[in-house]
């Protein structure tokens, strides 16, 4: 398996876990974000979308995210990014997919260009309209585990679904100094998790475009 990614792409980021939580080997194969690369000739034609990551495996590139972690997950069963009850089930998929499709879709790089060009938006106006988005959604989700019983993870011992979108976005949060001292649930799952190998190997700062 190859996969393409960016270091501070949070869905790369995502990838990067789930491909070390499932055991797999990979080679990390970087493409910038910021000189465009994603959207040279030759990449588009592998991946029309022009997006990261794509994972090249089984003589396929794949690409879109929530779309890869369902294939691995049906692909490589083992371990299960899902419980097995129907409404864990629910759950999981509810705060994974409210993070996926509610902040990422309009806090990712693509977005933030376009507000400062040819928007003509300040740095400190797009900070403010990272942080809003974030709080949107995150408050909620927060709002939601504290309904919960959760323990060091979402559901049962180990991290699955949720945890592979959470900690990403959390990364995120920090580099744009979103307050979580509000988010003792959300922030002692990140704790757990990044206590893990898996987790610790695929942080933005771990990976060799990161110098």
């Amino acid at each position: 398996m190859r996969l393409f990614g960016y270091y501070r792409s949070s869905t790369s980021y995502r990838l990067r876990i789930a491909l070390n939580l499932k055991g797999l080997a990979f080679e990390n194969v970087p493409v910038s974000l910021l000189t465009g690369a994603n959207k040279a000739p030759g990449f588009l034609a592998r991946n029309p979308f022009g997006s990261l990551p794509m994972l090249e495996a089984d003589g396929r590139d794949r690409a879109q995210s929530m779309a890869l972690l369902e294939w691995l997950d049906e692909a490589y069963p083992a371990p299960p990014f899902l419980p097995k009850d129907i409404e864990a089930r629910y759950t999981v998929r509810e705060l994974a997919y409210g993070i996926a499709t509610e902040i990422h879709a309009v806090n990712n790089l693509p977005v933030l260009k376009y507000l400062k060009d040819p928007l003509g938006h300040s740095q400190d106006e797009i900070d403010t309209w990272y942080r809003h988005w974030l709080k949107r959604t995150l408050d909620p989700v927060e709002a939601r585990l504290a309904q919960l019983r959760t323990g060091d993870f979402l559901h049962g011992d180990a991290p699955g679904l949720f945890e592979v979108v959470l900690i990403p976005q959390l990364a995120n949060a920090r580099r744009f100094a979103y307050d979580l001292s509000a988010s003792p649930h959300m922030t002692r799952i990140e704790a757990a998790c990044l206590a893990l190998p898996a987790f610790a190997a695929a942080h933005p700062d771990n990976q060799i475009d990161a110098q």
